[in-house]
């Protein structure tokens, strides 16, 4: 894992929901991680981008909390909360390319208007005839 402040991240234990006998009531296999945003040193453009990914999962205060309950033990949960950390921290990094905005020609925009009177027209013609 990178270098991070360790007391950027907390780790917590908790038992397993659900079925699955006698080991779920006794284990606490269940690892959630608790990674205060706002120490990791991201810049605002990183910070903005990883609250934007996480969703729901991170706080008003800054607090991104990953719950990993997936596997049957906790090093195993350990590695994959740690892991999603990675691949969230990885894609706020990742910093999307600039959308250049366009806009059509005068020649192009009177072509559309053109195409349209047509198809107006070609739908008009299919009306009922007057009857005059």
């Amino acid at each position: 894992m990178a270098d991070y402040p360790p007391d950027a991240i907390e780790e917590r234990h908790l038992a397993g929901t659900g079925p699955g006998g006698q080991n779920v009531n006794k284990v606490a296999s269940v690892v959630q991680l608790r990674v205060d945003a706002t120490r990791l040193g991201l810049s605002p453009a990183v910070y903005r981008r990883l609250r934007d990914l996480a969703g729901s999962r991170m706080t008003a205060g800054g607090m991104l909390i990953l719950t990993a309950r997936a596997h049957r033990t906790q090093e195993a949960n350990r590695r994959d909360a740690h892991a999603r950390l990675e691949t969230l921290l990885k894609k706020a990094h990742h910093r999307p390319p600039h959308r250049v905005k366009t806009r059509p020609s005068r020649a192009a925009k009177a072509r559309r208007v053109d195409n349209k009177k047509a198809r107006s027209a070609v739908k008009k013609a299919r009306g009922k005839p007057k009857l005059d």
